[in-house]
């Protein structure tokens, strides 16, 4: 039997990991895990495991243009999550590229550094991240950390992260969630949408195989408004899967592992 759907069409703009766990790996598996088509863009190369990121290659900036140009020209896509952007060249390719295609539903994590420590964006960058590719998204998800760096403000509480919501909001994102894994006790993540704060919570695990959970989780959300959800529903699908895939992980290398994306279809 034959049908005339579409099916719903995520595209993901970033960097990729070697080792599978993080990066365009992890988008596209999430993508696939929760029934929506995956495209990519590919913005660097980095040499990269459980431990380290070893080397980064970033792209010329009109080979990542073009490849946003092919995708949406032909396949279409009905929402687009960014991640590892590292240069200021690369962030303003990009937000020029959204702009002009009247990108809607779009998801922004602000890929800052690697589990392992390692940097992922130069300083010169997080100031076109603000300016030009926050203004542009449905939803924007820091950690705290990063939520830090967008707003300079030291996030120990639950207040504290309120405050950070509502000045991201401020420039320009239709909404955010401040993911609370960096704090202690149970594992909160706020949402706030301009009007509304909703809290998601979930146990917190006793694990070291968290590599990609950042990825992972706006992917997750990207493949929510893809599928026509609301800003809500979205990170509530993120929420979800992120913890399952969190619980249902298994030791892979030797530093911070991955997480299971397609624990619903085969156990480890």
């Amino acid at each position: 039997m034959t049908s005339n759907r579409k099916a719903p069409i995520a595209m993901t703009i970033a960097g990729s990991d070697s080792g599978g766990g993080a990066g365009i790996q992890a988008d596209l598996k999430t993508f696939s895990a929760l029934g929506v088509y995956g495209a990519s863009t590919l913005t660097a190369i980095t040499a990269q495991n459980t431990v380290a990121v070893t080397a980064v290659h970033e792209l010329p900036t009109e080979i990542i243009a073009a490849q946003i140009e092919a995708v949406i020209t032909d396949i279409g896509v009905d929402a687009i999550k960014t991640g590892m952007l590292s240069s200021s060249a690369i962030v303003e390719t990009v937000a020029r590229e959204l702009r002009r295609h009247g990108i809607a539903n779009l998801v922004v994590d602000p890929v800052m550094v690697a589990k392992s420590g390692d940097p992922l964006l130069r300083q010169d960058a997080v100031d076109s991240l603000k300016s030009l590719l926050v203004p542009l998204a449905a939803l924007v998800t820091p950690n705290v950390p990063e939520a830090e760096t967008l707003t300079g403000l030291k996030i120990q509480t639950g207040e504290d992260m309120r405050e950070a919501a509502r000045q991201i909001v401020a420039l320009g994102a239709r909404a955010v969630v401040v993911k609370g894994g960096h704090l202690s006790g149970p594992a909160t993540d706020l949402l706030y949408d301009g009007n509304e704060f909703t809290e998601f919570t979930s146990e917190r695990f006793d694990t070291v195989n968290t590599h990609g959970t950042g990825c992972t989780f706006a992917s997750a959300a990207a493949a929510g408004l893809a599928q026509g959800k609301s800003i809500e529903d979205s990170v509530a699908q993120a929420k979800a899967y992120v913890t399952e895939a969190i619980r249902n992980s298994y030791p892979l290398g030797q530093g911070h592992g991955p997480v299971h994306h397609f624990y619903q279809f085969w156990s480890a």
